[in-house]
C-alpha cells in the first residue's frame, strides 16, 4: 500500500528535523502521508546508547494513506545503537543505511554487538547494508564555509535527508525553503552550509544510481482543496479555536504540563490574538479548576492531560457534572499506569474516562481516529459541551499526537452552527424555553431545564440571574441543597438522560463491508490500520466489515441493530480489552471476542490479517459442518420416503 521509510539516530542527531521535511517534501510532490515520531523518554540519554535513540517514520504513497506503519522499507540507522534498537522494525529485506563512520569499535561495543558478527547478531543476511560515510561526507561538503567541527557535523541530518530524496527522484525545493526560514537568524554559514550538505547528499543519491525503480510517478488523487500537514495536538488546538469563534465564547485552557498532551497547550497560547487565553497551572487539579472556573464566566473552557492527569482530575470532573458546566477535558493517553511510559502510546485509559468518578457520574466520551480527525472531534467535543451544558472527555493518544497526515483546511462556515444556551433576564422574560425559570418570588432558577434536559447559562453579573451551584446535591429547578432520596434519584436520571440524548450530535456507527461473516470494531487511532485491512480482505471476496466507534458514551442504539448481523464481532484495540468489556456490558445477548495488543506497539498489517483469516477460516468450518448437520437432519426426516 506504500512505502515506509524510518530515520534513526542520537537525539541530537536532528532526525525529528530530517524526518519532518522528508515528509513534507514527500507531501509536496503529490504524495499520502502519515508519520509516527517515535521520541525516547530519557531527556538526554548518555549519547550512543540505545535509551537515547531518537526515531521518525513515514509512510507514504499514490494511494490514501491510513497509518504510519509498523515495519519499515527502508531504515536509516546514524549509529550502532539506532540499528540495534530499530532493526527489529525494519522488514528482512528492508534497505539499511548506515554511517559508516560511526560504526567503531567503541560505539558497537557501547551497545554490545560485535564488528565481525554485526551481520549475524542483528539478522541482515537478507538485507541489503548501504554504508556511506555520512559524516565525512559531509565534513567536506561544508568544510569550504569554516565552521568549527562540531558545528560542521549536524549537517549530517540534513545530508541523510538529501539521500533520501534523491532516493525516490525528490527536488530538495521544499527543504530549502523551510531550512532558509529556520536556519537564517543563526548565521548565514550555517544556512549555507545546511543547504550544502542537502544538495550533497541528493547528488550522492543520484550518482550511486539509488533511484532506479524508486522514483517517485504518480501522484495521490485527493478532493480538491487547500492541505497542510498536521499533528493530532495541533488539530486539538485549531478545534477549540475554530469552536470557540463560531459559538461566540472565549476560549481558555487550563493546563499542566505532561507528556503527549503538552503541545495543546503550547499550540494555543500562541494564539492569544484570537481571544484565546492560557494558564500552565501548577498542577493538574489546579488546571482543571482554573478551566471550571472559566467555564462559569462564561469561556468555552478545556483542560489537556494524560492517564496520570486524568486521575487527578477526576473529583473536579465529578464537580462539573454535579454542576452542569460545559467543560472539555482532552486526555492524550500514554502508556500506564502510574507515570508508565511517558513517550509510549496506548488506548488504556477508557475505562477511566467512562467511570473513573465518584458516585454515578456518566460523561459523554469521544475518540478521535486520525491525527486529522482530532481537529473535528475537539470541535464537536466543543459543540457538545457548550449545547448541553455537561463536560466532555476527549480522547486521543501518543500516537495521534505526535503523528501527522494532510489535513485539508475548513472554512469556518461550514462547520455545524454552536449555540450555547446563554440567557439574559429580558431573554427570558420573552421567550418560553424555560417557563418555570423564576419562583414566585421573582428569584432565577438556574436548574430548570427545557426539552432536551438542558439548563439555561446565566454568566455572572447578569442583573437578575444571581445563582450559586456547586457539589452538592440539588433540586431540579431550584437548585437548591437537598438530601432527600427523590432528589437525588431524579437528579441521577437526568444527568443519565441528558449523556443518552447526545447520540443525536454525532453520526451513528455503520458497519463497512459484508452484511454477515466477521465484524471487526476499533477505537481511536487503530481505525487506519484496521480499516485497511479489512477493504483489502473484503475487496478480495471475503465475508468481513468494519465499525468504528467514535462515540464510546453514550454507545450508539444503531448497534441494537449492526451486531446480530454477523456471525462473529472482533474487537481489536491497544490494551487489555477495556472496550469489549464495556460492549459485553452493554449488548448481553451478543458475545463480543477480542484480539489485543498491549505491548505499546501497534498492530501491524500482516498480523491483522492473519488474525482476520483464523477468524474467517473458523467461521467457513461452522459454517461447513451446521450445513452438513442440516443435510443429515433433511434426510433422517426423508428416510422413509427414500427407502419406499
Amino acid at each position: 500500500m506504500g512505502t515506509v521509510i524510518r530515520f534513526s539516530g542520537d537525539s541530537g542527531d536532528g532526525m525529528q528535523l530530517a524526518g519532518t521535511l522528508f515528509a513534507e517534501s514527500m507531501a509536496h510532490a503529490g504524495q499520502s502521508i502519515s508519520t509516527f515520531p517515535d521520541y525516547p523518554a530519557e531527556v538526554r540519554a548518555p549519547q550512543g546508547t540505545i535509551a537515547g535513540v531518537s526515531g521518525f517514520q513515514i509512510h507514504f504513497g499514490p494511494q490514501k494513506v491510513q497509518h504510519a506503519g509498523k515495519l519499515c522499507d527502508v531504515l536509516v540507522a546514524m549509529n550502532p545503537a539506532a540499528l540495534k534498537a530499530h532493526r527489529s522494525r525494519a522488514r528482512e529485506s528492508a534497505l539499511i543505511i548506515i554511517d559508516s563512520d560511526a560504526f567503531t569499535p567503541e560505539a558497537m561495543e557501547k551497545v554490545g554487538i560485535s564488528h565481525d558478527l554485526i551481520g549475524i547478531e542483528l539478522n541482515l543476511t537478507n538485507n541489503e547494508v548501504l554504508e556511506v560515510p555520512i559524516t565525512q561526507m559531509t565534513l567536506a561538503a561544508v568544510e569550504k564555509f569554516g565552521l568549527d567541527r562540531k558545528s560542521a557535523v549536524k549537517c549530517r541530518n540534513i545530508l541523510t535527508l538529501g539521500i533520501a530524496l534523491g532516493m525516490y527522484g525528490i527536488s530538495g525545493e521544499y527543504a530549502q525553503t523551510v531550512l532558509t526560514k529556520r536556519l537564517g537568524a543563526k548565521g548565514e554559514n550555517i544556512l549555507a552550509a545546511n543547504l550544502e550538505a542537502l544538495t550533497a547528499g541528493i547528488h550522492y543519491a543520484e550518482n550511486s544510481h539509488l533511484i532506479g525503480e524508486r522514483r517517485i510517478t504518480q501522484r495521490c488523487t485527493l478532493p480538491k482543496g487547500e492541505y497542510r500537514s498536521i499533528n493530532g495536538n495541533t488539530a486539538v488546538a485549531w478545534g477549540f479555536i475554530a469552536a470557540a469563534e463560531r459559538s461566540g465564547r472565549p476560549l481558555f485552557c487550563g493546563s499542566y504540563p505532561i507528556t503527549p498532551a503538552t503541545g495543546i497547550l503550547e499550540e494555543l497560547a500562541k494564539h492569544k490574538a484570537l481571544n484565546v487565553r492560557t494558564v500552565q497551572a501548577e498542577d493538574e487539579i489546579a488546571g482543571i479548576c482554573t478551566a471550571i472556573g472559566a467555564s462559569f464566566g462564561g469561556a468555552l473552557a478545556v483542560t489537556t492531560t494524560s492517564g496520570p492527569g486524568l486521575a487527578l482530575k477526576s473529583e473536579a470532573l465529578g464537580l462539573a457534572v454535579m454542576a452542569q458546566i460545559p467543560l472539555v477535558v482532552v486526555d492524550v493517553q500514554r502508556g500506564g499506569p502510574s507515570t508508565g511510559l511517558p513517550t509510549k502510546s496506548e488506548q488504556a485509559d477508557l475505562l477511566q474516562a467512562l467511570h473513573g468518578r465518584n458516585g454515578d457520574c456518566p460523561i459523554v466520551v469521544l475518540a478521535a481516529k486520525s491525527p486529522a480527525d482530532c481537529f473535528e472531534k475537539a470541535y464537536m467535543a466543543a459543540k457538545i459541551a457548550l449545547e448541553r451544558m455537561m463536560p466532555v472527555v476527549l480522547l486521543t493518544d501518543g500516537n495521534l499526537a505526535n503523528g501527522s497526515e494532510p489535513w485539508r483546511i475548513v472554512d469556518i462556515n461550514s462547520l455545524p452552527p454552536i449555540n450555547p444556551p446563554i440567557v439574559t433576564r429580558e431573554g427570558l422574560e420573552a421567550q418560553k424555553r424555560w417557563e418555570s425559570c423564576f419562583s414566585e418570588r421573582g428569584l432565577f432558577n438556574p436548574y430548570t431545564i427545557d426539552n432536551r434536559s438542558i439548563r439555561p447559562w446565566a454568566i455572572p453579573g447578569e442583573e437578575g440571574l444571581e445563582h450559586r451551584i456547586g457539589g452538592l446535591e440539588k433540586r431540579i429547578v431550584t437548585g437548591e441543597i437537598s438530601y432527600a432520596a427523590e432528589d437525588h434519584e431524579a437528579m441521577n436520571e437526568l444527568r443519565r438522560e441528558r449523556v443518552e440524548m447526545a447520540q443525536a450530535d454525532l453520526a451513528a456507527p455503520e458497519a463497512i463491508g459484508a452484511k454477515e461473516g466477521l465484524l471487526v470494531m476499533s477505537w481511536g487511532s487503530t481505525y487506519g490500520i484496521i480499516s485497511e485491512v479489512v477493504e483489502e480482505l473484503f475487496a478480495s471476496g471475503h465475508k468481513i466489515a468494519h465499525c468504528h466507534l467514535e462515540m464510546l458514551n453514550p454507545i450508539s442504539e444503531r448497534l441494537d441493530q449492526i451486531l446480530p448481523q454477523y456471525d462473529r464481532v472482533l474487537v481489536c484495540e491497544q490494551n487489555c480489552g477495556q472496550l469489549v468489556q464495556h460492549l459485553n456490558a452493554t449488548f448481553r445477548e451478543c458475545e463480543i471476542d477480542a484480539y489485543l495488543s498491549y505491548n505499546t506497539e501497534t498492530f501491524s498489517p500482516e498480523e491483522l490479517r492473519e488474525e482476520f483469516l483464523f477468524n474467517l477460516d473458523e467461521l467457513n468450518t461452522i459454517r461447513q459442518n451446521i450445513d452438513a448437520l442440516t443435510n443429515g437432519i433433511n434426510i433422517y426426516d426423508k428416510k422413509d420416503e427414500l427407502l419406499s
